[in-house]
């Protein structure tokens, strides 16, 4: 599985990949079973998954649109930060979310969205994502 492809084609198609792999009864790899958790919590892809990939398809934020691979690769980067607390404090940032939600998926869809956030304003000022700034944005929603 090449997780670190450049190719936007390849790493979409890995989603595809592990879904039929799921829907046929196919031992997973330990990433394999990571994506895989991922889209057992989005029903609303499945269909999208079991179609062949459409090359090229673009998703337009302006038009309402989600990016479905974008949204399950920030769950699985949030799964990843969690897993090795990093940045550090991110495991206490999580648990403060899922207490305030009660609910892990939501708790994630939290973080996901500062997340997105840190990594846009880190492309628009041609920077690193602050560590800092996304602990804080955390920390922020964990005490609204």
């Amino acid at each position: 599985m090449a997780v670190f492809s450049q190719d936007r084609d390849a790493l979409r198609q890995q989603y595809h990949d592990v879904w039929q792999k799921m829907q046929s009864g196919q031992i997973l790899s330990a990433l394999e079973q990571m994506i895989a958790d991922v889209i057992v919590l989005h029903p609303e892809y499945h269909q999208l998954l079991s179609s062949p990939i459409q090359s090229g398809q673009e998703y337009f934020v302006e038009n309402g649109e989600t990016n479905p691979y974008l949204h399950m690769g920030l769950h699985i980067a949030v799964h990843e930060q969690i897993s090795t607390d990093r940045p550090a404090g991110i495991v206490i940032a999580h648990q403060k979310l899922m207490a305030k939600t009660a609910d892990p998926h939501a708790a994630e869809h939290l973080m996901i969205d500062c997340l997105a956030e840190q990594l846009w304003l880190a492309q628009q000022q041609q920077q690193p994502p602050s560590e800092t700034a996304y602990l804080r944005a955390l920390k922020h929603l964990a005490e609204k």
